[in-house]
């Protein structure tokens, strides 16, 4: 009997995959692609054995087109856990068993209360593989992980365990990649096409790009400005200390001094000195990835940079020039195999702990990398524990070196902070208390209590300025009083406006601030991490050191007028409550204020990030502690007990009881809605080109507006909720945004606007 993997053509089995080819080609991809991490023996043995449930005449009759379901999945990891792998070994074949029967639903869980655990998978499988399996197959289940790779392994149980744990990510990492790309491979050459997988590396790019780099700086510091001259001085420290040993580096330079760069001069030397394999730049929000691909593509070659992150718009991102262009950018955000990414914090660490295979794909891409994570101290508190010791453990035993770049620097080092990274002697900016002191722009104040009468008596007096405030409540009413007022140059943004709407937002008020017409910008947080605007003056309500220092940012950030005259002032608010967690960050500024005269000095910072992390404890892994991370990998004389789907769902790094409204506010936005209803393009396509008009509202707040017809579900039988489309267009409005406070509230509008 032939054993097939995949089929072609029907009736005609000519052109039809034989299994035995699959399974040698993908454990020789697979070995391939974990042989920089030492673990091609494992990769191969994984890639063998991961469709073994396919020597059985029930899958071949299903690919010949019965219609009956076969799980083909769980019969590799069931021998492995059977008689294949003895002795010291044994525990790297659970490794490998949970990335087989993962390979296509999913990393499990080894043991919950659901059948889809792999020990009740293994329990219950009754598939018997036709014999012929172990004369087809070069099997050796010896000797999968040299000793030297696990010389960095831990003594402490719990922390061996994690790191097993990621060794399990990186082997089911490159299992799906290379399954993928072998499927692939066959079925384009079957419907007579190609897939553009294909990337020049990093080391043959690295001269043109140090070249076009050095060429971009030279050109930036022709001008001899004192801000310019500093800005050199950083660089050249910063592409110094290129030639350390890779590992964890801080970047502590304050706004201003020209730290996107620095890091990515930095990155560029490292990774020429030390051969890795690309170049990962982490930003906390969409809103400032666009800026910062922009930059790179600009440098490196729009080629070269991959924009990845879930608010990507093919049109912004000149994806439409070419289909095959488009078609290769999509394709390397499923595997990360360009050599330059600009991503979000969310995509690289929910991709990092996830289960799903179309996450998890691109793991072992992320090996080898620099990282760059800008504005470190923005990782949800909640989750800082795991991402710590993600870093730690990509650093340590996967070639990864990892710079955590900010003006505040969260106090992440041993042993200021329990269990901490090893940051001593790592940082990589020169003197950084000096530089803090040298590129100060603006001072703080404290206001004490303004309610919005006396915020808008204050702005009256303005031309320009910035208002921060906490919640899009306060932004909308204070704004709208405002509005009565008839200030001139009134400006709303927050998130009631679609991402794209705040691109031209933004781009108005750069317009303004370079011309000096009147701007007066009333704004949630959003403004703050990186958004390039240069106020003269800001008010910014209370909340977190690091909250208050980024908005520092936004006030004289080119350094164009004197330092006195630009008033950071902070103020409390008498009628609005701030969120609880806001609440707790603010008393957590307080206390430094006794004890600190300057709440710009790194000093305070560091202070007041050790006030949070130990006010806040046990919970840097999880806001309960049903919900920790680190506890759910576990090694016992029993063996793994790793949590890997369950962990998945729980790591969310924006945790939020939002859902999307989608507002076709222009002819782009309308022209992709309407596709919405043609069922032959693909809705994951389609959700992508929408994400940037979504806004994110609470969930009663979208039910009611359904209830009043003023949303409607499109395909709800193919994604669900996903695509939740306004129908009533004057409840957007370009100030506002989206008005959705409650069913009376929009009765009211809705006749007040008919």
């Amino acid at each position: 009997m032939i054993y097939y993997a995949h089929s072609g053509t029907p009736g005609d089995k000519s052109d039809w995959q034989g299994l035995r080819d699959h399974l040698l080609a993908v454990a020789k991809l697979a070995a391939d692609m974990a042989a920089p991490l030492g673990l091609e023996r494992a990769a191969y043995l994984a890639g063998l054995m991961h469709d073994l449930g396919k020597y059985t005449a029930d899958f071949q009759k299903r690919l010949a087109g019965a219609d009956i379901r076969v799980d083909h999945s769980t019969a590799g990891a069931a021998a492995l856990l059977g008689d294949l792998a003895t002795g010291a070994d044994r525990s790297i074949a659970e490794l490998i068993a949970y990335c087989i029967a993962g390979h296509h639903a999913g990393l499990p869980d080894r043991l919950n209360e659901t059948p889809s655990c792999l020990e009740r998978r293994v329990e219950a499988d009754r598939t018997v593989p036709d014999a012929v399996w172990r004369q087809e197959l070069p099997m050796d289940a010896r000797d999968m992980v040299p000793k030297a790779l696990m010389a960095n392994f831990s003594r402490d149980r719990q922390r061996a365990a994690f790191q097993f744990s990621v060794m399990t990510r990186m082997l089911f990492s490159c299992l799906v990649d290379a399954d993928f790309k072998d499927t692939e491979r066959f079925y384009t050459a079957v419907e007579g096409r190609q897939a553009d997988r294909d990337w020049p590396s990093l080391r043959e790019l690295l001269p043109q790009f140090l070249q076009a780099f050095d060429a971009h700086m030279a050109a930036k510091g022709a001008a001899t400005s004192e801000l310019n001259r500093l800005r050199a001085d950083i660089l050249a420290h910063v592409r110094h200390g290129a030639a350390l040993k890779p590992g964890l580096f801080t970047l502590t330079v304050p706004t201003g001094g020209g730290k996107t760069l620095a890091s990515l001069g930095f990155a560029l030397d490292h990774a020429k000195a030390h051969g890795h394999t690309r170049i990962i730049y982490a930003i906390p929000f969409t809103s400032i990835v666009d800026q910062t691909a922009d930059i790179f593509r600009g440098i490196l070659g729009r080629d070269n940079v991959l924009e990845h992150h879930s608010a990507i718009d093919e049109e912004k991102a000149g994806l439409e020039a070419q289909r095959e262009s488009r078609d290769k950018l999509k394709l390397a955000m499923e595997d990360w195999a360009a050599p330059v990414i600009v991503t979000t914090n969310v995509q690289l660490f929910e991709s990092l702990f996830a289960a799903r295979t179309s996450k998890a794909r691109k793991v072992h891409n992320i090996a080898g990398s620099v990282i760059i994570l800008d504005e470190a101290q923005t990782i949800p508190r909640h989750l800082l524990k795991p991402c710590m010791r993600m870093l730690d453990e990509l650093a340590l035993n996967y070639g990864c070196s990892i710079v955590l770049c900010t003006a505040t620097q969260p106090a992440l080092a041993a042993p200021d902070m329990p269990d901490g990274l090893p940051l001593d002697g790592r940082e990589l900016a020169p003197d950084p208390h000096g530089l803090a002191h040298r590129l100060r722009r603006a001072r703080i104040v404290h206001a004490g209590p303004m309610d919005n009468a006396a915020l808008i008596a204050a702005l009256e007096r303005e031309n320009q300025a910035l208002v921060i405030v906490n919640s899009r409540k306060h932004a909308l009413e204070l704004f709208r009083e405002a509005q009565e007022r008839g200030l001139p140059g009134l400006i709303h943004m927050t998130t009631r406006q679609y991402a794209a709407h705040r691109r031209q937002i933004l781009a108005d008020v750069r317009a303004r601030l370079k011309t000096d017409e009147p701007c007066l910008l009333i704004a949630t947080s959003l403004i703050e991490a990186g958004v390039d605007v240069d106020f003269p003056r800001v008010w910014r309500a209370e909340a977190g050191l690091d909250s208050v220092v980024q908005a520092a940012g936004r006030c004289n950030r080119e350094g164009r007028r004197p330092v006195e005259h630009c008033i950071v002032s902070i103020f409390s608010t008498p009628d609005y409550t701030p969120p609880t967690e806001i609440a707790g960050l603010v008393g957590d500024m307080k206390r430094m204020i006794n004890g600190h005269d300057d709440l710009l000095s790194l000093n305070a910072i560091k202070a007041y990030f050790g006030e949070v992390y130990w006010r806040l404890g046990e919970r840097l892994d999880g806001k309960e502690k049903k919900k920790a991370i680190l506890p759910r990998f576990s090694i016992s004389s029993q063996g793994t007990d790793f949590a890997f789907r369950s962990v998945a769902e729980d790591f969310r790094m924006v945790d939020s009881a939002m859902v999307p409204v989608i507002v076709a506010g222009d002819s782009v936005s309308k022209k992709v809605v309407s596709e919405l209803e043609i069922e032959a393009i693909s809705s994951g396509s389609l959700a992508r080109r929408l994400q940037t008009y979504c806004v994110q509202v609470p969930v009663n707040a979208r039910d009611l507006l359904c209830r009043n017809g003023h949303v409607r579900f499109v395909r709800p039988d193919l994604r669900g909720d996903q695509f939740a489309v306004l129908e009533t267009e004057s409840l957007y409005r370009d100030d506002v945004g989206l008005l959705w406070e409650d069913a009376e509230y929009l009765a009211a509008e809705s006749m007040i606007i008919g």
